[in-house]
């Protein structure tokens, strides 16, 4: 994840660029059933076609194209001192 938050209009104006003639418009949304986490899924039509994209909601508050990844179990182990 980025240290900088990333909105989701500054995502979509990346990955789409639409414009006054061509808006984006969100078609769906949702929460991921095995995580839940949040999604959008925004469309275009540009001249060539229309033109579409999942956007995911990281834990940090930014959007991005691709799922965060998922939490796993984790081991460590630590000195313990005696005092």
């Amino acid at each position: 994840m980025s240290a900088k938050k990333t909105s989701l209009r500054a995502i979509v104006d990346k990955w789409l660029a639409p414009t006054a003639a061509a808006p984006a418009r969100v078609l769906r949304t949702g929460r991921m059933s095995s995580n839940h986490t949040r999604f959008v899924f925004v469309e275009m039509q540009a001249s060539s076609g229309p033109r579409s994209i999942f956007l995911f909601r990281h834990g940090d508050g930014s959007w991005c194209v691709f799922p965060p990844t998922e939490a796993r179990p984790a081991m460590c182990c630590a000195r313990v001192g005696r005092g």
